[in-house]
């Protein structure tokens, strides 16, 4: 097989949405059953701001902002880094929402001998650096461009271009995989075949993102 790689987001792509853990979030910071309302993708008609962040009206970056102001609110805290708010809920075990179809994919690429790559815009920003410490996985990524530092945010097509650089390969011997439309848009734009993350249905995004690789994988 010709050198090839996927090429992934952190965030959703990777773990499970702090959407999708409201009830370990809840329990973590000692807030009642319920308190936590807002459902992002899962449930975009309540959750006007998620609409705002879908429509171009905010970033992504000024969702999570407001939602971590508000959550430290409820527990008396004045959280101003959304690296805090993640500290708190998942800190303890944040090996414990890590998709097990993420693992599958990798575990795929690593037989297969596809590299790997991360290409996140917030990914020290929202869990911290000594977040990374807690994720034994991260040691099979060779590649990880996080704009944190970089200052260069997806769908900046120079994002994509640095990844691709630091895996020296070209465009179409990868595979990106987000779970932002615009960040696929931005991919597709210069010529990165992309899979749009369906945070709902995570098989099948994996499943389709090997198929491109070539792999053989399917989705249940």
């Amino acid at each position: 097989m010709k050198d090839r790689a996927l090429i992934l987001d952190f965030g959703g792509v990777i773990s499970r949405t702090l959407f999708e853990t409201h009830d370990l979030s809840e329990k973590a910071l000692g807030l009642p059953v319920g308190s936590l309302t807002w459902q992002g993708p899962f449930a975009p008609q309540t959750d006007p701001l998620w609409q705002a962040m879908q429509a171009d009206e905010i970033t992504e970056r000024a969702y999570w902002q407001a939602r971590t102001k508000e959550v430290g609110q409820l527990i008396g805290e004045d959280w101003t880094e959304m690296s805090q708010f993640v500290r708190a809920a998942r800190g303890a075990e944040p090996d414990a929402v890590i998709r097990p179809e993420f693992r599958d994919a990798i575990a795929a690429c690593k037989v297969a001998g596809i590299r790997l790559a991360i290409l996140s815009n917030e990914l020290d920003l929202f869990y911290g650096a000594d977040f990374r410490s807690k994720l034994p996985f991260l040691a099979d990524f060779e590649v990880i461009i996080d704009a944190t530092y970089t200052g260069i945010l997806k769908p900046d097509p120079r994002a994509y271009e640095a990844v691709l650089e630091a895996l020296a390969l070209p465009a179409s011997a990868c595979v990106f995989v987000d779970d932002q439309m615009r960040n696929i848009r931005g991919a597709e734009a210069i010529g990165l075949p992309a899979v749009a993350f369906d945070v709902m249905t995570p098989a099948q995004s994996y499943s389709e993102a090997l198929r491109l690789l070539d792999l053989e994988r399917t989705a249940p």
